[in-house]
């Protein structure tokens, strides 16, 4: 194991996780890897992005999915996909220091030892407000995208993880991004991670 370190986001949706994620790497001068995990993840089984968004996004018990009875909720792909971004995963944290925004990675990356876990929330009012200033929703439409979102990103991580996004034993630190906005969080991070790491900026 080399001396590479590496901070791990888990959010939930609407609380500005990503955008906090992107500025703790322009903090640190770190890479930075979300969504390129999914591209490369494509490239990797030659598959459209679209499908490895689509199998990320569909692990799902019957209870928020009946396109599978009997709680069938897990195809080969889905397998195929996860695996594949943990290998990716792995190999970046291998070649440097780095962010990496979900996909388990706080799980994937457990028995790290220059790990520091972040979890990134709000209350269900602030994420509201989020998506409609953020994302240009309506208020309608946020609430049904955070409920649509939350299921699927509770079931994702339960399903390959063992236990729900935000469980607070797997994770250094919980933060609610209300508290002090998106450049305050990402303050709040970047210090955190130079007194962990020993670090200099």
């Amino acid at each position: 194991m080399n001396n590479n370190y590496v901070i791990t986001f888990t959010r939930q949706f609407g609380s500005l996780g990503r955008q906090v994620a992107q500025k703790v790497s322009e903090l640190l001068d770190i890479e930075y890897y979300d969504r390129d995990i999914v591209e490369h993840a494509a490239k990797k089984l030659k598959l459209p992005s679209s499908t490895v968004t689509e199998a990320e996004e569909s692990v799902r018990t019957s209870l928020f999915n009946m396109q599978y009875p009997l709680g069938l909720g897990t195809t080969k792909i889905q397998d195929k996909v996860f695996e594949t971004q943990k290998e990716l995963i792995n190999e970046y944290v291998e070649k440097e220091n780095c962010i990496v925004v979900g996909r388990c990675a706080d799980y994937i990356l457990r028995d790290h030892p220059r790990c520091l876990h972040v979890y990134l929330y709000a209350s269900y009012e602030e994420r509201v407000v989020n998506c409609v200033n953020a994302l240009y929703l309506t208020a309608a439409e946020a609430k049904k995208m955070i409920k649509s979102v939350d299921a699927a990103r509770a079931s994702y991580h339960k399903h390959y993880a063992g236990y729900l996004p935000g469980a607070k034993d797997h994770y250094d630190i919980q933060i609610n991004t209300a508290l002090l906005g998106v450049d305050g969080t990402a303050e709040l991070i970047a210090s955190l991670a130079e007194k962990k790491f020993g670090l200099r900026r």
